[in-house]
């Protein structure tokens, strides 16, 4: 039997081999760590927010959603104008996403989960990041940004509730023009008025009463319609046969032979004229007959504008007060003349012969 000595040596053994066990399991997955292994190189960065937003130091780092680190500090700082909460991180350097522009960003792990910063390298294109350097933040809308922004709308919301809250009281009292529509009876006795009016108006058009009536309901109409249309399916038949003016003008080839050598005459005058053959050819093309009309046109001008100006016998003739009482009293003399020879011709006709 094991003494009492030799009992306190055994407890002792296994107590110190658990106590081993445990510590080398706690070493392993220490060590088996992404983000606190003993033997992965960590820097710290930094980065600034206008507001921490419920940031706890001890938050994760994630990089595209995957932990790379932990919050080590957050503190304000007075020179930072309008970004003065200064996150420190200590991350992992072996992922290669994470570079120096990065973006980094205040996230939540569901409506009321833990913030942690979320890192974006979508867009990074910068060198890898080293110790001290500092991501540029980029800050989300939290849920009392929103909250604050919907308060606007509610507020407009609100207002334009009560808008029409009046105009729907306006409306059960009667005023304005759909409050009338709705509640005024005057209304609804002349909209009965003419649907009455407008149903008698209905019954008398069935009835075959008025023009329209008659234009439905008699046969006068529909029979004169049906002799227009057999008349003018006579005419298009004649018209088809080649009979009459207008049929010839369609069915007759000599119509067309003619209008068809006509115009090859033209054609041919027409080329003619353009090759500078005939009167109207050389009237068309010949410079010095042009020369000449256009000189005889100034000429006509110029003796137009001297007539017009009293100039020369025409012109006197035309623009000489005188010359046309002269001869108005020429005329009345002539006149008188012939009335004195009317009324004694003896005087005047009589002829003396004298003989030596």
């Amino acid at each position: 039997m094991p003494s009492q000595k030799q009992l306190k040596w055994s407890q002792l053994r296994v107590g110190i081999t658990v106590v081993v066990a445990v510590v080398g399991l706690m070493l392993v997955v220490f060590l088996m760590s992404s983000t606190t292994g003993l033997f992965t190189d960590k820097v710290v960065i930094r980065t600034y927010f206008d507001n921490a937003e419920g940031l706890r130091v001890g938050a994760p780092a994630r990089l595209q959603g995957v932990d790379i680190g932990n919050v080590t500090a957050i503190r304000v700082v007075s020179n930072h104008g309008l970004t003065p909460v200064e996150v420190r991180m200590k991350v992992n350097t072996r992922y290669d996403l994470l570079r120096v522009d990065s973006v980094a960003q205040l996230s939540t792990a569901g409506v009321l989960g833990e913030t942690f910063v979320d890192i974006d390298s979508s867009a990074a294109k910068g060198r890898r990041v080293k110790e001290g350097d500092v991501l540029a933040a980029q800050n989300k809308p939290d849920l009392q940004d929103v909250i604050r922004s919907s308060q606007t709308s509610l507020q407009n919301v609100d207002v334009l509730v009560r808008r029409l809250d009046r105009i729907v009281a306006a409306i059960e009292q009667g005023q304005g023009s759909i409050g009338k529509f709705i509640y005024d009876p005057s209304l609804y006795n002349k909209l009965n008025v003419t649907l009455n009016e407008v149903q008698s108006m209905v019954n008398q058009i069935s009835s075959g009463q008025g023009s329209l009536g008659k234009l439905l309901f008699t046969d006068e109409m529909y029979n004169k319609l049906n002799a227009s249309v057999d008349k003018i399916d006579k005419i298009i038949a004649q018209i088809n046969n080649g009979e009459g003016s207008l049929g010839k003008l369609v069915k007759d080839p000599e119509l067309y032979n003619n209008a068809n050598q006509t115009i090859a005459k033209a054609n041919a005058l027409m080329n003619d004229i353009n090759q500078g053959k005939g009167a109207l050819g050389k009237f068309a093309h010949d410079e010095e007959f042009a020369r000449r009309l256009d000189t005889t046109i100034t000429n006509l001008h110029e003796l137009s504008s001297k007539m017009n100006q009293g100039q020369g016998t025409v012109g006197k003739l035309f623009n000489d007060q005188s010359v046309y009482n002269n001869t108005d009293q020429l005329m009345v003399e002539a006149r008188h003349l012939m009335q004195a020879i009317r009324e004694d011709p003896k005087k005047y006709l009589t002829i003396h012969f004298k003989l030596f």
